[in-house]
């Protein structure tokens, strides 16, 4: 069961379906990991491939299974239109500690409508049972002297 901090770099988005007919989109992403929302900056101009280039930590503990990504295009006097949403599965992260940025699907409806690139790193945490066990193995303790 992991338990530590994922780190959540967003860096771009490509091929996003333009919700703005009149002129260019103006994204921005919300992130979700279980009941934790951070959100971005909006990509004010940047139309259908934006950069945010942002990192985002969360507080992993049991259970968390993927990470939810839905990007938005920002409107002033409407609602802000949804452009579609990616799921990232985090066991590749917690196996390996880190995964290079990668492009996931965005979808809408069930259909492609781009590509947001992300890159993942995991930070277990250590109990405090390892960390002092760690500590005294450290400092020459019972290791040590069971060698005599």
């Amino acid at each position: 069961m992991a338990q530590g901090t994922l780190e959540v770099q967003l860096i771009s988005a490509k091929g996003l379906e333009n919700t703005d007919f009149l002129s260019g989109m103006d994204p921005y992403a919300i992130l979700t990991c279980r009941t934790q929302e951070k959100k971005s900056s909006v990509a004010s101009g940047d139309g259908s491939c934006p950069e945010w280039n942002e990192t985002f930590l969360f507080t992993v503990s049991g259970g968390v299974t993927e990470l939810k990504i839905k990007l938005f295009d920002k409107d002033t006097f409407t609602e802000d239109d949804l452009v579609g949403e990616a799921t990232i599965p985090l066991e590749p992260v917690f196996a390996e500690e880190s995964v290079p940025p990668m492009s996931y699907n965005v979808v809408k409806d069930e259909q492609y409508c781009g590509e947001i690139r992300v890159g993942l790193k995991f930070t277990q945490q250590v109990k405090k049972e390892q960390r002092i066990f760690a500590d005294e193995e450290n400092l020459g303790g019972w290791r040590q002297s069971s060698m005599d």
